[in-house]
């Protein structure tokens, strides 16, 4: 029997829950989870899926005369790529005219040609990085590198296939950085006892830490791959949440081409994407995809195998997909609408970080890094002495104690830096920058007064 821990949907989650059963507001900013949190949905995504799922739409004038012309083109173009609708099987990987939709948006993201019969769709990146760790782990000899702190999706799915999570740490002094002679101490340390080290995790931009890579950080990372002969797995999720012009993202693959020499032609990568996040926020349709790069093709062979076994990405995942890569373009009916709506929302995306980084570096033995990206903040908590005494009197970790307090008296429901991990002798929380802007200053006006009178309690 193996045990897991997923502390995203943990116990603060679940006691949560319990509250507003019993009547009270929970501001659930424990998951990102944009449109639960009152995101809107771009609307020409919305038009065209509506469509695509109720096609006889298509054939009443009336109905179709309030959609714009575009939508409805692109609807009737959507069906011609699953055959038999929505509600049909498609291929294990995805439509193949919707992945290579997907080819031609990563070709020209970063100037390099991508294989169409390389990408797998898959329902969320989820799964795709669990069917990449099911290839990789064989026994609990091998040993995947996780950056600390991670996102338990890693540590949770490694565990329960068996494997064993090698951890590096990011270093929060200068920013959530990462050291490269530190993941080659830690390659020596996992071998020299007896694990085969087979794969690199990094997330850029970082969950939970919010911290993008430069372009530097990602060829360091890149040989040091090469160098160990370690698969890359690049989770790159969030890569549309950039709240700063200094470090724009830049994807792995782009540097690896941009490398060149036998280091492009053999590091192998994977990158992983997904509607789930970015202005699109489609969390509940569950679309993702997933990129192999220098993959032989006997090892994709046998991950279609794997994915054959789900029989087929789900569909409104795929048209998801599709509508993320492929946009409104210039002169379309809707391209004025959706720029202005997918601006509207990355700028207050970028307000509600400044907000909340200000926010807790505001509060008594508090400090945080700005969230240059992704949807989090995850300040560091440093508690008096008194306050982690009653934490082991009531036999929970300290900032797990501090979280469940804050969530009974202000509804705010967080998940403590012990779920992803943190560094010895350190207290972090992770919270989204998701609520909405209209209410993020009560969100941090909560926060506190709830931290002043914890503290008075405790000192």
């Amino acid at each position: 029997m193996r045990s897991t821990v997923y502390a995203v949907r943990g116990e603060l989650m679940q006691r949560g829950e319990e509250l507003r059963k019993a009547g009270r507001e929970i501001i659930f900013t424990n998951i990102g989870n944009p449109q639960a949190l009152g995101q809107k949905p771009l609307s020409f995504n919305r038009q065209v899926q509506a469509l695509v799922n109720a096609p006889f739409l298509l054939e009443n004038e009336r109905i179709i005369a309030e959609f714009p012309e575009d939508a409805i083109a692109r609807a009737r173009e959507m069906l011609t790529k699953l055959p038999g609708g929505v509600g049909a099987y498609q291929d294990s990987r995805g439509s193949p005219a919707i992945r290579q939709e997907i080819a031609d948006f990563l070709q020209h993201r970063d100037g390099y040609p991508s294989n169409a019969e390389h990408i797998f769709m898959t329902d969320g990146a989820s799964p795709a990085v669990r069917m990449c760790l099911q290839a990789l782990i064989r026994d609990s000899r091998d040993a995947i590198l996780v950056p600390i702190p991670q996102y338990p999706l890693y540590s949770a799915s490694i565990q329960l296939l068996g494997g064993s999570l090698l951890p590096y740490h990011l270093k929060e002094e200068s920013g959530w950085s990462m050291n490269v002679e530190d993941l080659r101490n830690q390659v020596r340390l996992g071998r020299d006892n007896g694990m085969a080290v087979r794969a690199l995790v990094f997330i850029n931009p970082g969950n939970p830490t919010g911290q993008c890579l430069s372009y530097q950080n990602l060829k360091d990372l890149i040989e040091f791959a090469a160098e160990e002969k370690l698969v890359l797995m690049a989770d790159e999720v969030y890569q549309t949440n950039i709240y700063q012009d200094e470090l724009p993202f830049v994807s792995a693959k782009r540097v690896l081409r941009d490398i060149g020499g036998s280091v492009a032609d053999e590091l192998e990568l994977i990158s992983f994407h997904t509607i789930s996040k970015g202005v699109i926020g489609e969390c509940g349709l569950r679309g993702g995809y997933m990129e192999l790069v220098n993959i032989h093709p006997e090892v994709i062979g046998e991950m279609y195998k794997i994915a054959s076994i789900n029989l087929s990405p789900n569909t409104m995942g795929q048209v998801s997909i599709s509508l993320m890569v492929n946009e409104p373009k210039p002169g379309d009916t809707s391209y004025e609408k959706h720029v202005e709506e997918k601006g509207t929302t990355l700028a207050s995306l970028i307000r509600r970080a400044h907000i909340m980084t200000d926010g807790f570096n505001k509060l008594e033995g508090v400090t945080c890094n700005f969230t240059e990206g992704a949807m989090y903040s995850f300040p560091r908590i440093r508690l008096p002495p008194k306050a982690i005494q009653a934490a082991k009197e009531a036999g929970k970790p300290a900032d797990t104690f501090y979280c469940l307090a804050l969530l009974e008296a202000t509804g705010i429901s967080t998940v403590p830096g012990s779920g992803f991990g943190q560094e010895e002798g350190t207290l972090h929380l992770r919270t989204t920058i998701l609520p909405p802007e209209n209410s993020i200053k009560e969100v941090i006006a909560r926060l506190t007064k709830f931290h002043e009178e914890f503290m008075d309690k405790y000192r």
